[in-house]
């Protein structure tokens, strides 16, 4: 009798998996897409509702004081940009040669409105997210031949991972300086990249200009940014210019005009003046450019380490099934996964090598969220080349046979099952400041956010207050884990208190320890 209870159970049970299974598979890439788009947004919205309570700080104060003063003065926009050309130029002589960024920097939103700090975050989450997927959607459809649905869902599914380890969140989502820095100038870029590819891939030559056009003027704007970016964009598009001559002629221009503009851009950025003033005050040194550069290599494998945590290889294995079918059915070629693959190593490595070359240190938060973002798409487009490159060669192929039957069985069920445990493990890990959407809601639901930002509002009034020469303040008493930035000193000649001081045309401004 128990014998016949146990294989009946044991029926049930093989028929409600094979059920299971049935329907996973049935789910169709579009659905797919639909959520893992809702999830993304979803986890975007408490890092949303925490920039509610952002503020002004750190350079924000030194590149906007300028424009702040004149806005003040003459309530005219115009003339506001006027003083921010002003102040670039005068920045281009005497300090740094990223033209573009420091122009940016001075036209801080807070200059004009001290609560307008929620646009920051919104600006650099959509511009930095947009591009990512615009991009990284175009390689995989245009370029490897993939389904549209697919690459929505792998893109979404590559920004919801991104957002929630992302190096420094801070520093690339809510403070203005250091994220229009590197995080709005790589979003161009990535526009850039994208226009240059679309236009290499135009049938019709109207849609190649115009993706050409697009791609110059955005790549001499980026060359005017940062140096990493600037590196960056160098190599891609003369290696893109080197692949037209060797492969298709008739596009060399298309590719050569981003390239030109471009390398002027970032020309006159690094023969600026202000770079060897800026470089002479600077007691940091660097390494030499041939050490620099194996050192690059070096430091690319240790941070792949460090930004290949569990979740993240959850995430990876979920995607496997959906790279395999959907490479499997595509109908280019995948013949030189070694290439790209060193390839991909090199373009990531040579992100390290301007800091190593200039001061001899790579770590800088603010820059490895950037060069994060490049590592995570290098890995899904690698990724999926070799599953490319194993779908069109599995016949007398033992490893690679056995490799693609397996994710041919696993199919959804491996994806369901690990999106479940990367859900799980993000939604209970220990440490709720582990990953930013749990941090920006557990600071938005115990109240830190509100109280930050109510003591912050609280120094605003006693700074804009002509009555009191000098300010002194008290140290926040609440603070949410994602603001972690430098605060105030009790040392009055401290360079940020005196960077709020000069803003505020305060005699000094010191921070009470308790």
């Amino acid at each position: 009798m128990e014998d016949k209870t146990t294989d009946k159970m044991r029926r049930r049970s093989i028929i409600w998996r094979e059920g299971l299974s049935a329907r996973l598979d049935e789910i169709s890439m579009q659905r797919a897409a639909v959520c893992a788009g809702v999830l993304f947004v979803l986890s975007l919205l408490p890092l949303l509702l925490l920039g509610r309570y952002n503020v002004m700080c750190i350079d924000d104060y030194d590149y906007g004081r300028q424009i702040h003063d004149t806005w003040l003065a003459t309530g005219s926009f115009l003339q506001s940009v006027q003083a921010a050309w002003r102040q670039n130029t005068e920045f281009y002589r005497e300090w740094q040669g990223t033209y573009i960024s420091c122009f940016l920097m001075g036209m801080c939103p807070m200059n004009f409105r001290y609560d307008a700090a929620w646009i920051v975050p919104v600006l650099m989450i959509g511009m930095f997210a947009s591009s990512v997927f615009v991009l990284g959607r175009h390689i995989l459809c245009r370029w490897m031949g993939l389904e549209r649905a697919g690459g929505a869902f792998v893109m979404f599914v590559l920004l919801f991972m991104f957002y929630q380890v992302m190096e420094a969140p801070f520093e690339g989502i809510y403070w203005y300086n250091g994220s229009t820095h590197y995080i709005l100038m790589q979003s161009l870029w990535f526009f850039a990249l994208t226009a240059l590819l679309a236009g290499l891939r135009a049938e019709k030559r109207p849609q190649e200009i115009l993706c050409s056009a697009a791609a110059a003027i955005l790549a001499a704007v980026v060359g005017g940014g940062n140096l990493i970016t600037g590196l960056q964009a160098e190599i891609v598009t003369a290696f893109l210019v080197v692949c037209m001559i060797a492969a298709n002629r008739r596009k060399i221009a298309a590719a050569a005009l981003p390239f030109v503009t471009g390398s002027i851009g970032f020309l006159i950025n690094v023969v600026a003046p202000g770079n060897a003033k800026r470089g002479a005050l600077d007691t940091d040194v660097g390494y030499s450019a041939a050490l620099s550069v194996l050192l690059s290599f070096y430091h690319a494998g240790v941070f792949i380490i460090r930004w290949t945590p569990a979740f993240v290889i959850l995430v990876w294995l979920l995607l496997l099934p959906v790279f395999w079918r959907m490479a499997k059915r595509s109908e280019r070629k995948f013949d030189h996964p070694v290439l790209v693959t060193l390839g991909c190593l090199c373009l990531l490595a040579a992100m390290f090598t301007p800091t190593l070359y200039a001061v001899g240190m790579v770590g800088m938060s603010r820059v490895d969220n950037i060069i994060q973002m490049v590592y995570y798409l290098c890995l899904v487009m690698a990724t999926t080349y070799w599953l490319g490159y194993f779908s069109h060669r599995t016949a007398g192929d033992g490893a690679g046979e056995a490799f693609g039957l397996f994710l041919e069985r696993a199919g959804m069920r491996m994806t369901a099952v690990c999106a479940c445990l990367a859900l799980l493990v993000w939604i209970f890990t220990a440490d709720k400041n582990t990953y930013t959407s749990v941090s920006a809601l557990r600071s938005l639901v115990n109240g830190e956010a509100q109280t930050f930002y109510a003591e912050a509002m609280e120094r605003h009034e006693l700074y804009e207050d002509d009555a009191i020469p000098g300010v002194e303040i008290e140290p926040y008493s609440a603070r949410p884990a994602l603001f972690d930035f430098e605060d105030l000193s009790e040392d009055g000649e401290n360079w940020l208190n005196l960077a709020v001081a000069r803003y505020y045309h305060k005699e000094y401004v010191r921070c009470l320890r308790k």
